[in-house]
């Protein structure tokens, strides 16, 4: 335990006679590091602190030697040092600290406890210091300590408890079915397992209105509404809500009942609610027959209210798109406002809107499926386009098409279709019908010997008559082509053939037509390039540049002759009413009156008041393209009422007539005032 080394023993070998001839060696385990030896005694000592936890023995080999000649004088021998235990280590807790837990309220037993009745929810832990001594707590003997850390693990102990003995809550009576109304929960002390609830609700008026269910992750009672309120119907409801834990423990049910209750009461506020009809669908039947204003039926709605404010009605034009429907707004009566068709729609879904008067922002929906009842009004007609033909060698009585007939009317016992010939095709000798009695027909030869070179097509026309109540007809036309067929029946042609002229045209023949037809080519480029020539503009063409569009009318007469084209003696005559004409170049959107007659009064006066007219018309009409409208006319004939129209013409005459109030006119009147004007900047002064 010291500083100073440790004997341990003495090796000597009876060779050794003491007078130092003889020394000794050690070898082995801590040889020369733990344990030395004096090499002329055979002292061996322990030079460092010996742990036999560590290494219990050392195995050393020792062996004597001649000093002068350094050979051995005895055999090499083994020895074993065992270390002795001493009391150096305290006990240890391997596993420290330790935890470790132990239920509430515990009876004594293994584990004893110091308190009776330990509640975890006064205290639930408690921290151990625990000693182990050695030498069975002699003195000398050494000790080791560790924790232990005990937790009282819960137990359902205690019941649980509504902090409140009433509660109240308001909701609006528009709340929707399966709404929250409200959240409630009672205190449990225990934790886990052990503080699981369970609502119900065990006395009130509102059992059937109201229910109660518990959320799992909170243990709160959730309060939620199973049909809808009516604050009109009733104004508040009280329920009685027990709260209880769901597993009990037998042990401490002499504690008490491990159950707790509680008053709820429900406040329903008054809502403005939209109007409500009568019915969630009003059926109704029509016929498609009757009359344009005929009732079809009515509807009603009223506010649920205590106000109950007016109501009134309206048809969601989304729902009627072809406004074949009215409703009268005051009283729900619903009539037809257009002609019903079956076959177009048999049903019509319309939607009804009730509004209040005093609040229109709240609107009610009701809906009305309108069928229409089918009347007889369609007439039978082919089922569908049929492609008949008829052999040439086709033989008597030959059936060569079956024809059925389709009618949109749907009658309650089905159709039943009635085939014949009409009146005029009755005697034919071609052709005949028979009524097969299941709503066909079929179509049969009369004769044989059907040629296509004398006749390549018949029309048969067919009478059908239905069965409806007053019954439809109609006469239908069959197509019955003739076509050669092979020997089985099969048409392969049905057009009629051409036939071969028995001799050809001869060569002189040919070079004539062809020289005609050159003729004519050659008649018609000269024609073509005349009215090319006549049609070249009659203004110069720096009359052309004017910068603005022009609209021209060239339209051509028979001849000079001719006045037919345009009768001017219109602008002479002005006591007949003119009717207003329509502009061909834009669509008119504004329809003129009239013009009253004029009297008989001199011209200069009627040309002045005719172009005042067309010119508050121009003005007025908001069609009237922004821009002049240059109109040529040309000699009109010798024979012509109104003469010549030409304005080279008119200005060379010996007309007195003033026109410079056409400056006064505006812009669109410049060109024409420069030219009539007498003015010294006029075009032809």
């Amino acid at each position: 335990m010291g500083s100073d080394p440790l004997y341990v023993g003495k090796l000597h070998s009876d060779v050794d006679k003491g007078d130092g001839s003889i020394k000794y060696i050690l070898s082995g385990e801590g040889a020369s590091s733990i344990f030395i030896i004096d090499e002329n005694t055979g002292d061996i000592h322990a030079t460092k602190r010996l742990d036999r936890e560590e290494q219990a023995y050392y195995t050393l080999r020792a062996q004597a030697l001649d000093r002068l000649t350094n050979k051995p004088v005895e055999p090499e021998s083994e020895f074993v040092i065992k270390i002795q235990d001493i009391n150096d280590n305290e006990p240890k807790f391997l596993d420290g600290p330790y935890t470790a837990g132990v239920p509430e309220m515990s009876p004594v037993g293994v584990i004893k406890t110091a308190l009776p009745n330990m509640d975890r929810e006064a205290k639930d832990q408690y921290l151990l210091v625990i000693q182990a001594k050695d030498m069975v707590g002699q003195n000398g003997g050494l000790s080791g300590t560790t924790s232990v850390t005990v937790t009282l693990t819960d137990v359902n102990d205690n019941p649980p408890r509504f902090p409140r003995r009433s509660y109240q809550y308001n909701v609006p009576e528009s709340l929707p079915v399966a709404s929250v109304v409200a959240r409630i929960k009672a205190a449990d002390a225990d934790i886990g397992a052990n503080a699981e609830m369970e609502y119900k609700i065990v006395d009130g008026d509102g059992l059937g209105i109201f229910k109660i269910s518990v959320d799992k992750d909170t243990q709160e009672g959730i309060i939620t509404i199973q049909k809808d309120l009516d604050f009109e119907a009733k104004t508040s409801y009280t329920l009685r809500i027990e709260a209880a834990n769901k597993d009990a423990d037998p042990r401490f049910l002499s504690l008490g009942p491990f159950s707790d209750t509680t008053t709820v009461k429900i406040i329903v506020e008054d809502v403005d609610e939209p109007p409500v009809f009568s019915s969630p669908l009003y059926p109704m039947e029509v016929s498609e027959a009757t009359q344009v204003g005929n009732i079809i039926g009515t509807v009603a709605a009223h506010d649920p209210d205590s106000s109950n404010s007016p109501v009134r009605y309206s048809i969601d034009r989304n729902t009627d798109l072809e406004r074949y429907f009215n409703i009268d707004a005051n009283s729900g009566v619903i009539t037809t406002a257009k002609s019903l068709d079956r076959e177009t729609n048999a049903v019509h879904n319309i939607t009804v809107l009730a509004m209040e008067s005093q609040n229109p922002s709240q609107v009610g929906r009701g809906y009305v499926a309108i069928t229409i009842l089918d009347i007889n009004d369609n007439a039978p007609e082919f089922a569908m386009d049929y492609e008949t033909t008829v052999c040439e060698n086709a033989q008597p009585g030959q059936v060569i098409q079956k024809i059925s007939a389709v009618d949109k009317d749907e009658p309650s016992n089905g159709h039943q279709f009635y085939f014949s010939l009409t009146t005029d095709a009755t005697n034919n000798h071609n052709f005949s019908l028979k009524d097969n009695k299941d709503n066909t027909a079929s179509i049969l030869t009369r004769r044989n010997g059907f040629r296509r070179q004398e006749q390549s097509v018949y029309y048969l026309p067919i009478f059908i008559v239905d069965s409806g109540s007053p019954s439809l007809s109609s006469t239908n036309t069959l197509t019955i082509r003739v076509c050669d067929c092979d020997a089985d029946g099969v048409a392969q042609t049905c057009n009629a053939e051409a036939y071969v002229l028995p001799a050809g045209l001869s060569t002189g023949a040919l070079i004539a037509i062809l020289a005609c037809v050159l003729t004519l080519l050659v008649l018609i480029l000269l024609i073509v390039t005349m009215r090319r020539r006549k049609k070249e503009p009659l203004i110069f063409d720096e009359e052309r540049d004017i910068r603005e569009n022009i609209v021209r009318y060239d339209d051509e007469g028979g001849g000079e002759e001719d006045t037919e084209a345009f009768d001017m003696a219109a602008l002479r005559n002005l006591n007949v009413i003119r009717d207003t004409k329509t502009r061909r170049d834009v669509t008119p959107e504004i329809q003129f009156l009239s013009r009253p007659t004029f009297k008989s009064i001199p011209d200069n006066v009627i040309f002045r008041e005719f172009i005042w007219e067309r010119l508050k018309e121009a003005d007025v009409d908001p069609c009237a393209p922004p821009y002049d409208s240059l109109q040529t006319y040309a000699f009109e004939g010798n024979g012509s009422v109104a003469e010549s129209l030409s304005s080279l013409d008119s200005i060379s005459s010996n007309s007195d007539q003033n026109y410079d109030y056409l400056s006064d006119w505006g812009p669109r009147f410049k060109r024409l005032a420069d030219m009539y004007g007498t003015g010294p900047e006029s075009l032809y002064s």
